[in-house]
């Protein structure tokens, strides 16, 4: 028995405060269990973000005016943002035209997953597990390889890559292999981490500290409950932290795509 304040008590059972873990990021199968379809409670979160996106995006395309009303204003300035403050601002207008259509997916999709974790009802992060940051990370890459075979060919690319200028001819021996293990390992894999990990801790701090709030204000009758003022005061500021994290994570994301994507082309005179 834990003693609780003016003889109240609760049992060491009824003390018990549940713990969030990354098991939560690997919620059942809640439809087609046992296919290769089956979809859990994050995939289906993922499909339905996409759908709103695709619907508010489609809807306010097909009512566009000439004098953009607030709505549509919003979503303009979005895509300016994305536009003019991460294609143009690393590629230039020249470049970055071809890639506009491409870092706004990115960019779009990204915030919409990641706000997810903040949506009442949603309450994860679609971008919380470490296949949708990896299959992103690998698009960007992609593109990056085409990029460069594209403006230098294969051999070029390849030589640039591995070989950069400036560079005693003995200590290629050691950096081109490394060069070459970041051009198809590193650099994909640290924009998966950089995304996926931030995600999934976030998610995870904010769970404890809803799970905190819960024990000590809820499951606790003693003088212990004054802690769940402070922890749901904290849940409250990691709730809008998060907020701010999903946005900052999208736009870093899209920026790294551009940078990267830029850096296949030739350097401009």
């Amino acid at each position: 028995m834990i003693g609780g304040f003016g003889g109240g008590a609760v049992t060491l059972a009824e003390a018990t405060m549940e713990m969030p873990s990354v098991q939560d990021f690997l919620p059942p199968e809640i439809l087609f269990q046992g296919t290769p379809f089956a979809i859990n409670r994050i995939i289906f979160v993922r499909i339905l973000a996409t759908i709103i996106m695709l619907l508010v995006l489609g809807i306010t395309a097909a009512r566009a005016k000439v004098v953009p009303g607030r709505w549509q204003g919003a979503i303009e300035w979005v895509v300016d943002f994305v536009k003019n403050s991460i294609v143009y601002q690393v590629m230039g207008e020249v470049r970055g035209k071809r890639y506009v259509p491409m870092i706004t997916t990115v960019f779009l999709t990204l915030l919409v997953f990641n706000l997810c974790g903040e949506i009442p009802g949603f309450n994860i992060a679609a971008s919380a597990t470490i296949t949708l940051p990896l299959v992103f990370a690998m698009w960007c890459f992609c593109q990056y390889w085409i990029a460069g075979i594209r403006e230098k060919g294969l051999g070029k690319f390849l030589k640039d890559e591995m070989f950069p200028a400036g560079v005693p001819w003995p200590v290629y021996i050691l950096l081109a292999p490394i060069q070459f293990l970041e051009l198809l390992v590193i650099r994909p894999f640290s924009l998966t981490i950089r995304l996926f990990a931030n995600m999934v801790s976030g998610h995870l701090i904010l769970a404890l500290c809803l799970s905190a709030t819960q024990y000590f204000l809820i499951e606790l009758h003693n003088w212990m409950m004054g802690f769940g003022v402070i922890t749901f005061a904290a849940s409250m500021f990691m709730y809008l932290f998060e907020v701010l994290v999903g946005c900052l994570q999208a736009y870093i994301f899209a920026i790294l795509t551009t940078a990267y994507i830029n850096m296949s082309y030739p350097e401009l005179d």
